[in-house]
């Protein structure tokens, strides 16, 4: 099947061809004909599979309809999503399908000043894709209303959940008109997702082209087994080893991302972090560089994991292994997306070998041990009470940590107090005042030598 035979638009399909996408995606293939038939649609598909063209295609050819006979310029479609990377790519995909339609969009989230969001709003948008919270931001200041919405698609909804945004979207459904066509994506269906789509869709059709929680089968799965200490050696290594050009690598933590760039550009790697302590112009700074080759190593905790996109990116590289088997399915599937192939690569140490075992369990599949490497795994996982000795060394080091913290601002505070405090004269006790404030003064001493002139 060509996006020919889907019966899209001229203009649309003449987008479609400058990005050389002549065949859709199974999941596109199958969610495409629902949506042009304003089906609602409940669609299962993994990370990578081409769920956003899914969606976006079928509602610019809609609304190219519905602009044929009526004009507006207020908000009928809105696309919600979890993460601002997500977003941009969404609005990004917008763009570029619907560049030759009539159809306007734009993109709202936080982290940012709100002033050139609201001033496209406006100018008019046919579709808005939003974050939750900046979204419901607008709506309380009167910039936004969700009245005239003809289309709403939930994406990624399982990530939605697990970044507590339940009770955001349940807001933003009191606010769409009940008469809608909703669309509903996610990469796993798990009973509580399945219990949101219900409250969202109607007789929805259900598309689903891979099992839940499986990988792509472009992607090539490789684990090392070494030790933590020598874990950043053996990252450097495998960069010079494979010559990669461009990797993305995953950490746990944002403290552990920035200790991952320090350590890399100590050895001569050109690499930045993406995490949620970054400010909205950082992260886009370091997205665009690592799109156009100026650093070589991208390092991303999970906030980004759904909303990293790339063009045929190779590498991924798991730092540190997720303890969530689902998170390993959603960071792999940012490289071998649409068809490419991918290599994913896992560091293991010893206390992460557990959730070797556990993504290889979910995913029904063997990952290729490499053991020809220069670090191998030496080191054995902790029994319980080196466990909990271990626990109670980190949690001595937290609070002694929080309580220097607390010590250095109760110093400052004290510092800053007596800088303001006036000095006192040593005779007397009393404070010092200055020259121009005395009796006598600057002022006094003029008037009194003054009068006696006279």
């Amino acid at each position: 099947m060509t996006f020919k035979e889907l019966k899209l638009n001229p203009s649309i399909l003449k987008a479609l061809n400058e990005e050389k996408y002549i065949k859709p995606t199974p999941i596109q293939a199958k969610a495409i004909p629902f949506v042009l038939k304003r089906e609602d649609v409940l669609g299962c598909a993994q990370t990578g599979t081409g769920k956003t063209a899914a969606f976006a295609i079928p509602i610019l050819q809609l609304m190219q309809q519905d602009k044929k006979s009526k004009s507006s310029n207020k908000i009928t479609a809105l696309v919600l999503t979890p993460t601002r990377e997500l977003a941009i790519q969404i609005e990004e995909s917008f763009s570029t399908y619907g560049k030759y339609t009539d159809v306007q969009n734009t993109v709202i989230f936080g982290g940012v000043n709100q002033e050139r969001q609201v001033r496209a709003l406006r100018k008019g948008v046919d579709v808005l894709i939003a974050t939750p919270g900046r979204l419901l931001d607008l709506i309380g200041q009167g910039f936004i209303n969700l009245s005239d919405i003809k289309y709403f698609v939930l994406d990624e909804a399982d990530r939605m959940l697990d970044m507590g945004f339940i009770h955001d979207i349940k807001k933003v459904l009191k606010l769409l008109p009940k008469k809608r066509q909703s669309l509903f994506f996610s990469a796993t269906m798990p009973k509580n997702i399945v219990s949101l789509s219900k409250q969202i869709l109607i007789n929805p059709k259900s598309v689903t082209v891979t099992p839940v929680s499986s990988t792509a089968e472009t992607i090539q799965q490789f684990v090392y087994y070494t030790n933590k200490k020598e874990k950043i050696d053996l990252l450097h290594h495998l960069i010079k080893e494979k010559k990669i050009q461009q990797v993305l690598v995953f950490t746990r933590t944002k403290y552990g991302a920035d200790g991952i760039v320090r350590k890399l550009t100590k050895k001569g790697t050109k690499c930045a972090a993406i995490h949620g302590n970054k400010s909205q112009n950082q992260r886009q700074k370091a997205l665009a560089a690592f799109k156009d080759g100026s650093i070589n190593v991208l390092v991303a905790t999970d906030i980004a994991a759904r909303g990293i996109d790339i063009d045929k990116l190779q590498y991924v590289i798991n730092y540190d292994i997720p303890n969530e088997s689902e998170t390993y399915v959603h960071r792999i599937g940012r490289c071998g997306r649409a068809g490419e192939k991918g290599i994913s690569i896992s560091l293991s140490e010893a206390e992460d070998n557990k959730y070797i075992k556990d993504v290889e369990k979910l995913t029904k599949q063997t990952l290729t041990v490499v053991e020809e490497h220069p670090y191998p795994q030496t080191d054995k996982p902790m029994n319980a009470t080196q466990k909990k000795a271990m626990e109670k060394e980190k949690q001595k080091r937290k609070q002694e940590f929080f309580a220097n913290k607390k010590r250095k601002a109760a110093g400052n505070a004290k510092k800053e107090g007596e800088k303001k405090k006036p000095s006192r004269n040593r005779n007397t006790g009393k404070p010092k005042t200055t020259t121009s404030n005395k009796k006598g003064g600057f002022k006094g001493k003029f008037k009194s030598n003054r009068r006696k002139s006279n």
